[in-house]
């Protein structure tokens, strides 16, 4: 039983990510409670960042001090909840 890691967490992908497909990162965040959505509010959680994110996005997510990742932070943070 997973416990859920990303309950209530919401999600925001922007860039381009080398290591899965943005089905695949919303298919995980899914299933670990999360939700993906595609503009950064002041309800996001997270902002994964791939190569080249939108400068937008990034920039909005500063303001509102939501929590910034790169890919290979968010595959961390996946590997702390499945093994």
């Amino acid at each position: 039983q997973n416990d859920l890691l990303f309950s209530g967490k919401s999600f925001v992908v922007t860039g381009t990510l080398t290591s899965m497909t943005r089905d695949e990162v919303k298919s995980k965040i899914k299933n670990m409670g999360g939700k993906m959505n595609t503009s950064v509010s002041s309800k996001t959680n997270f902002l994964i960042t791939g190569n080249d994110p939108g400068v937008s996005k990034y920039k909005k997510a500063k303001e509102l001090n939501v929590k910034i990742l790169d890919e290979k932070s968010f595959i961390e943070m996946l590997g702390k909840e499945i093994r």
